[in-house]
Formats: structure tokens, sequence, C-alpha cells
């Protein structure tokens, strides 16, 4: 379904408008982007979004349940596939998931990310365990294995609120994987594995597998994985381009050329959206731009309301309605709709809590639904609704850092979050 963000640049335009972002930033106006045609072409299939082992689709959305409401797999023994060795911590890897193919939300069976029977683990599989992907990994929390210039164990502000993996073959051609866990994944490839800990969920030291955390995986043609790129480029994403072990750089000449401008600290203050070849929506906030990350995704979809669920705590941005005053703003963007602030969510009767905190009844997911309209987007994001509305300090905590949000339209799935989000809402901020 379309979402309806159009692209009309030529590729010389988009060419000078981004080399121009590069060298003095940018301000003003959400601008579209478009990539240049590929002119490559491969023998070697592209990399896809996997329900299993030979099921490609083109995007899925993973939900791994918290472990307080869901503990364990349901299934069998725990491995760790990807490198690594089983943790003894309380964990807990059952998923639901969705897909182009089947919107409606299902149980997953196993450990997600330790099969390749479901969807995570068989999309990672097919890039770690070959040799002929090229890939390039970002994480702001990879806690020195590897390490990133400029950071200590983390990577904090400008740097991007950002995490995943993005894999192609020699025409340009694969998928983008959004992860919100820390320390995963920090290998991409089996001949340059993780040298400290390990690379599968459940096998890393940080127990990334014990609160709630979203996946979403989408398939993208050449001019899709330029425009990720760019919008990578944009969020000011934490990664090496010089180390194998994270970025094995390779295929159209200005797909490596983007690639290796990757790692650094970008200046620009202006909103990259584009449609992509799937009709999925990509929005890139740049650090520089200081508003509320949710209530800018709002706004780029028309103003439209919306439910959603992350990492909530201090410094909390409360549930705002249209008339709520935010200071926090550019004026660049259209207003804001709502926002609402889920804190609690249920599954087949069982609820969860949607909170950001320390135990095990928490949420690091970044998800959100459109509420009330006649458009169902389902938005699956890399930042927290936490930062400032009004100041004084408007560039504290997401507001000053950079991130994706890729949004679907499709009605299947948007019902199915909206059920998983139904629960109790945090208190709104103060209006006019």
């Amino acid at each position: 379904m379309s979402i309806g963000f159009r692209i009309d640049w030529n590729a010389l335009l988009l060419r000078m408008a981004c080399a121009a972002l590069a060298l003095y930033g940018g301000h003003g106006q959400a601008q579209q982007q478009a990539a240049p045609p590929a002119s490559a072409t491969s023998s070697i299939a592209a990399p896809a979004p996997l329900l299993r082992t030979g099921k490609p689709v083109d995007w899925w959305f993973v939900f791994k349940l918290n472990t307080s409401a869901f503990p364990g797999c349901g299934g069998p023994d725990r491995a760790c596939p990807f490198g690594g060795e089983v943790q003894n911590y309380r964990f807990g890897q059952q998923f639901l998931y969705g897909s182009s193919e089947e919107p409606t939300l299902q149980k997953g069976g196993g450990c997600v990310g330790e099969t390749t029977e479901g969807p995570l683990g068989a999309t990672f599989d097919q890039v770690y365990n070959a040799s002929h992907y090229y890939y390039v990994l970002w994480n702001d929390q990879f806690y020195g294995d590897p390490f990133i210039a400029g950071c200590t164990m983390m990577c904090a502000s400008p740097w991007g609120h950002s995490k995943g993996m993005l894999a192609w073959n020699d025409a340009g051609e694969g998928f983008v994987l959004q992860v919100t866990t820390p320390s995963w994944p920090a290998a991409g490839s089996k001949q340059f594995p993780r040298k400290t800990d390990g690379n599968t969920l459940g096998c890393v030291r940080d127990d990334d597998v014990k609160v709630s955390q979203h996946f979403f995986s989408l398939r993208l043609n050449a001019d899709d994985v330029v425009a990720v790129l760019h919008g990578l480029q944009n969020a000011s994403v934490a990664t090496d381009p010089a180390n194998r072990q994270i970025v094995h750089n390779g295929g159209p000449a200005h797909i490596r050329a983007l690639v290796a401008g990757l790692g650094k600290k970008s200046r620009s203050t202006v909103v990259l959206k584009v449609r992509l070849s799937t009709g999925v929506a990509l929005i890139s906030k740049p650090s520089a731009l200081h508003v509320p990350p949710w209530q800018m995704v709002s706004s780029l979809l028309g103003g439209v309301a919306l439910r959603s669920a992350t990492w909530w705590t201090t410094p909390k941005i409360d549930t705002t309605q249209a008339d709520t005053p935010i200071a926090c703003w550019d004026e660049s963007l259209q207003p804001s709709g709502p926002v609402e602030i889920a804190t609690t969510g249920q599954w087949m009767g069982s609820s969860f809590g949607l909170r950001g905190g320390p135990g095990s009844n928490f949420n690091h997911a970044k998800i959100g639904v459109s509420v009330g309209s006649a458009r169902r987007f389902s938005v699956f994001g890399d930042m927290n609704q936490t930062g400032s509305l009004s100041g004084p300090d408007c560039s504290v905590s997401q507001n000053g850092r950079g991130g994706l949000f890729f949004v679907v339209e499709n009605a299947m799935l948007a019902a199915g979050i909206a059920s998983l989000l139904d629960g109790e809402t945090a208190p709104e901020a103060p209006s006019k």
C-alpha cells in the first residue's frame, strides 16, 4: 500500500544535494531522497528478509516478548549458532511475528534468533555464514567489541541512537535489518567473529533478552540501498568502515563510496524521508534536529495520531495532544498530532509492561501505530520517547540524537500492533 511520499528528483540533482549536505550540513524543510540506479548485475541472488531458510518476503516484523510475562523459549534447548556461550541470566526469547505474506501477528516457535526456522535467525544466517555478501553493522552500544573511535563503551550524543544491519550483493540489492538489542549483532561474518563476546541472542554477556525488543527487516533494491545509506549518514550511526568485523564494503561504486563515508557525525538538521520500492517509508532524523522524535514522526505523517511504546524513562516525554505546546520544534515541520505513550500491552490475555527500566517487566522495543485514522500506519523506530518538549535544553536525551523509522501502511499489521499495545497510557503533558 502506498504511503504517499513522492520522489521526483533526478539522479544528478540528488547527487548534488547530497554532496552539499555532506559538506555544509543541512537545514530547512524535509527533503525527499532517491537513489541513482545501479547498472551492475550479479548472478548471486540478493540476500532478503526470510521467514525461514529459503522463504523470502518483502518485510517482516518480530516482537520479542519480555521475560516477566513470557519466560524461556517454549521450545528446544538453547544454542549459540553465531558464536558465544549460553548465558545463565534470566531470559525470555518467545516472540511474535507478522510479514508481507501474512501480516496478522502470530506466535513463533523456539528461541528468537537461535534457529533458521524463524525470521531473525534465518535472515541473519544467510549473511553470517556466507562469504559473497557485503554488509554494514552499526550500534551505539557495542560495549567495546568492536571499538568505535570517539566512543567509550557506548557511543553517546550526537552519535545516532540506532542499531542494525544492511546487506547487499554485487548488484547492490539486499535488505536492511533494524534491531533494538544492545551489543547484537556485532559481527557480520563467521570469518571475522567477535573477539571478546558472543554474537547470538542469549549468548551475549549483556542481557538483551530480558526486556521486550523488536526487529524489522525489509527487502531493498539497489536504489533503496542507496537511500538507506543516505539515511544512516544523516542519522550519524556508529560504525567503522575500516573494521572488517562490522563492515564488508563492495558492489557498485556509488554504494562503496557511501559506505566509506559512514561512521562520522553529521551536522545536518534536515529530516530525510523517502518511499522505498516496497511502499514502505523511511524517515531519518539527524542528531542536530532537536525535536521530540515521535512527535516528529506524527508531523511527517500528516499529523496522524500515534500510540507508541519505547524505552520510556527519565527524562520522560509524556502523552501529548494536538494542542500540547512543543517549544522544542523546528519551523520546517508541520504540527504534530496526538502521541500516546503505552505503558502496558497484552498478548492473548497476558499483560506486560512497556516502560523502560531495569527489571524483567520492561520494554526496549520502539514501535508505534496510528489511532483513530483511516490511514493504518505501523512505525518501527530506533528512538525512545525521552527528551524534552519545552527545554530549557532542547538537545537533551533523544531530542539530540539521530535515528531511523520505517513506516508500513497495512491494516492487518496495524490492527495486530494496536491490540498488542492495548493497555494503560502515560499521563498527559500540560496543555494550553
